[in-house]
């Protein structure tokens, strides 16, 4: 089992184990572009590929209105009832 490090406190090491992974992905995708310059070229080359590789899952993408400030409570909520995974992407 892969070791998590938690960069925030070394002193005492907080024991984390990953989640178990599913069988086979099925049902919808979220993507989240958060606004930052170019991240909607990497969205576009993510969504290419997901869509290649899972052709029977739905990706869904979404936009956040500035990367300075969290998504909003309304997206967020959004997000969580038509999404079982969500990818969030930034780049510069």
């Amino acid at each position: 089992m892969p070791t998590i490090l938690d960069p925030t406190d070394e002193r005492v090491p907080v024991r984390r184990s990953l989640t178990p992974r599913p069988e086979a992905l099925t049902g919808t995708i979220g993507l989240l572009d958060i606004s930052k310059p170019r991240g909607n070229l990497l969205i576009d080359q993510l969504e290419l590929r997901l869509r290649d590789r899972l052709p029977g899952v739905t990706i869904n993408r979404y936009s956040k209105p500035t990367f300075t400030k969290p998504a909003p409570e309304d997206l967020r909520r959004k997000i969580a009832e038509e999404c079982g995974f969500v990818i969030e992407a930034l780049a510069d």
